[in-house]
């Protein structure tokens, strides 16, 4: 596993006091130009009203698990302001797949980018289609190393 640092990742900024939430925000991806993305993301999250970037950890490579007949991949963390509910906010990120291209083929398949809600403030939460904390947060290195490397505790 290797830590990379870019333009955008890491970064801290000032607190985002207008949004009513705090949310952390997996992300990952192995198809295509995985880091290039990973900025375009962060410059289109800039841009969006609906959040706002307080802080990303750096990127980790790392190896796929699951499905292990696929390229590495590069995931990092996001700490996100925001002011949706955590299901506005899950209709948002899958929303983002989209637009980056994701396509849902199987569990654990290649993709170019996958957004996951880690945290949502300090609230437990479980629908059909969402649980937060994230199921399985703490079992993959993935989402753990890049959240050591956040200056600001979560």
């Amino acid at each position: 596993m290797i830590f990379f640092k870019d333009r955008f990742f890491p970064i801290l900024k000032k607190k985002g006091d207008q949004y009513k939430y705090r949310a952390v925000i997996g992300i990952g991806g192995n198809v295509g130009d995985v880091r290039k993305r990973f900025k375009r993301l962060y410059v289109y999250l800039q841009r969006c009203s609906l959040v706002y970037v307080e802080e990303t950890s750096a990127i980790l490579k790392n190896p796929p698990f699951g499905y292990t007949k696929q390229s590495d991949f590069y995931n990092a963390v996001m700490v996100i302001k925001t002011s949706l509910s955590p299901k506005a906010l899950l209709k948002f990120l899958l929303h983002v797949e989209k637009i980056f291209g994701r396509k849902r083929s199987f569990k654990n398949a290649p993709r170019t980018l996958d957004l996951d809600i880690i945290f949502f403030r300090n609230l437990e939460y479980k629908t059909k289609t969402l649980q937060i904390p994230h199921k399985e947060w703490s079992s993959r290195e993935s989402v753990v190393l890049p959240l050591l490397k956040l200056k600001r505790k979560v």
